[in-house]
């Protein structure tokens, strides 16, 4: 278990007015000196919810106290997939935190369906609660993304920027991955940085000219699929 016990800020921006590439020149101009940490890659989800999409909701009424469960991998969407790791994410209020645990490889084909996400995770060495609690929960969202990572000179502050977002409507029974919707204009930026660096950030946000929002891959990806 990677658990990751430091609740973190993450604020995030919707950009609909610019392309990646002038967001990146924004960032690497910024005055706090952000440089590029991290190669591009591309990044995978497999979010889960219940059956009446709980977490959807929780996420729409503004719930202060929320859990989100999904699988991220990168690299190659479909195929072999390899160091996949399930995470619960924990937000409460404006800080969130994840815990996480390294599963099994795993294939994901035309007929990828619920029973064998639960064979992997019953496999894998995770705490009992959490393999029940994905068991009582449903596939709902296959996302894809590419992100690029940037870190603020004194190390304090992180940025991350996702393009090229694919949305794929998954469910219990077989998915043949054939509705999907892509959204190749708009860009996610979001920043990242612990509790303890909350009362400098505006030396960071002030350089940002964008708008704050409230934004989630999920919630954007169930409207665009099932609404």
């Amino acid at each position: 278990m990677l658990n990751d016990k430091i609740y973190r800020y993450e604020r995030k921006y919707f950009i609909t007015e610019i392309t990646g590439k002038d967001i990146d020149y924004i960032v690497k101009l910024h005055p706090a000196m952000f440089s590029e940490i991290f190669h591009e890659r591309s990044v995978n989800n497999i979010y889960f919810d219940s059956p009446d999409l709980n977490n959807y909701f929780d996420n729409i009424d503004g719930n202060m106290y929320r859990v989100k469960s999904r699988i991220r991998w990168y690299g190659r969407t479909f195929g072999v997939i390899e160091k996949p790791v399930l995470e619960l994410k924990i937000k409460n209020s404006l800080l969130g935190r994840k815990e996480s645990y390294p599963v099994n490889t795993f294939k994901i084909e035309n007929d990828f369906n619920m029973q064998k996400i639960v064979d992997v995770i019953q496999n894998t060495n995770i705490p009992e609660v959490v393999k029940i609690g994905i068991k009582s929960s449903q596939p709902t969202l296959l996302n894809k993304y590419d992100r690029k990572y940037f870190l603020s000179a004194d190390k304090r502050y992180r940025i991350t920027i996702d393009t090229n977002q694919v949305f794929y409507r998954i469910g219990f029974q077989n998915n043949y991955f054939l509705n999907k919707i892509k959204d190749d204009l708009n860009v996610i930026l979001e920043l990242k940085y612990n509790k303890d660096a909350d009362d400098d950030v505006n030396h960071i946000t002030e350089h940002l000219p964008f708008r704050l929002t409230k934004s989630s891959k999920y919630i954007s990806g169930i409207e665009k699929i099932y609404i």
